[in-house]
């Protein structure tokens, strides 16, 4: 247990605060808020093969929209209005982390780790947690308490969907080496395995059930797990076809991801491009 996890949760439990009880929870949650911006603090961590959600780490980020009131913020030639508790996070060369000029945006509370490139504009929220090697595309998402790995490429126009509420689902997870295409959309707490290719325009939710045309299996979200990517899929748009009703009649389809293949050496060759972005 993490010594600010009892703290956070009392904190989170005791509802609205005033005073000098209010001065002590900001202090407390100042500390918190810095473990979470070093990556010291996950939402998310993988244990045994599996994702486990740490319910006081989102408690404690709600706990600071609530301690905090409503401030301008000067950033160079830019202002905000935002919660007092989230400043406008600064960087610098020792963070190892490139920033390309042109308007992204990274907010206090999320975690970049060194090596993680931000090409304009881009967005990460807070609560997130990017890996080494990462490269964020310009229009690309990463939203609160999702989970990217190292060597992830988030490509131009992908969202990685965010989630706070409720404190115990668990939030996207895009694993290591994953290529994620561009406009691409990964909402609902979706897992993507290590080494997944994700071509340009794949949506995943909980509500949609992905075909593997290799194993022949489909893949769908329960009301206990969430709808999970296999490692090294390739999965790309597809659809299937409406077979019963007026739909059937109009020769409608519905879209569906389709996993065609898995990784394999024509495919590594073709991402090894990436390597040189970095």
């Amino acid at each position: 247990m993490h010594p600010l996890q009892s703290l956070v949760e009392q904190l989170y439990s005791a509802g609205t605060l005033s005073g000098e009880a209010a001065a002590q929870a900001r202090q407390i949650f100042q500390q918190f808020l810095q473990a979470l911006t070093r990556g010291e603090v996950r939402s998310a961590e993988k244990s045994n093969g599996r994702w486990q959600v740490n319910t006081w780490v989102k408690q404690g980020i709600l706990l600071g929209f609530r301690l905090g009131d409503l401030v301008e913020m000067d950033s160079g030639a830019l202002s905000f209005v935002d919660k007092s508790t989230y400043p406008a996070r600064h960087f610098s060369v020792a963070d190892k982390i490139r920033v390309v000029p042109g308007g992204s945006s990274v907010r206090t509370g999320s975690y970049l780790a060194p090596g993680v490139i931000c090409m304009p504009p881009m967005y990460v929220n807070v609560g997130a947690y990017v890996d080494e090697g990462t490269m964020i595309d310009s229009h690309a998402l990463v939203g609160s308490c999702a989970q990217v790995g190292k060597r992830v490429h988030l490509s131009a126009a992908s969202q990685i969907g965010g989630v706070l509420e409720p404190v115990n689902a668990s939030p996207v997870i895009v694993e290591d080496d994953v290529l994620v295409g561009g406009n691409c959309g990964i909402y609902e707490g979706t897992q993507v395995r290590q080494g997944a290719v994700l071509g340009a325009g794949v949506i995943l939710t909980r509500a949609t059930p992905v075909y593997d045309l290799v194993r022949e299996q489909v893949y769908r979200a329960t009301p206990n797990e969430p709808l999970v990517i296999p490692e090294n899929a390739v999965a790309v748009p597809g659809s299937r076809a409406i077979t019963k009703g007026k739909a059937a009649e109009w020769g409608l389809s519905l879209y569906t991801p389709v996993i065609v293949k898995y990784r394999d050496e024509k495919t590594q060759s073709s991402i090894e491009l990436e390597d040189w972005l970095r």
